[in-house]
């Protein structure tokens, strides 16, 4: 009996990845706006396609995930932006017009 440990892998940098975007997403807004969101737009597509030529089942799927976590970044840095109008995370002073 061998153990198949693809899955587990690909659950563990799912976790990770995701978790990693988080911060990505509350420091670029903090610090640039939403006016880059079209680099995660390049990026998740850069990915996404990537994946479709690699043949190892464990990268694809880690370059799968990471395109469609840059992806739904795009939607989380606007929504970050709404929860920063709310007072729910610390607004940029420098960018303080942006918000009004």
């Amino acid at each position: 009996m061998s153990l198949h440990f693809t899955g587990i892998i690909i659950a563990a940098a799912c976790f990770f990845i995701i978790g990693m975007f988080h911060p990505i997403v509350i420091k670029t807004e903090y610090y640039t706006g939403t006016k880059y969101w079209w680099l995660f737009l390049v990026a998740g597509i850069i990915c996404i396609v990537s994946a479709l030529f690699v043949a190892n089942a464990v990268i694809s799927a880690v370059l799968g995930i990471i395109g469609a976590s840059a992806l739904w970044s795009i939607k989380e840095l606007f929504e970050q932006r709404d929860r920063v109008k709310k007072g729910w995370f610390p607004m940029n002073p420098k960018r303080k017009n942006e918000y009004q």
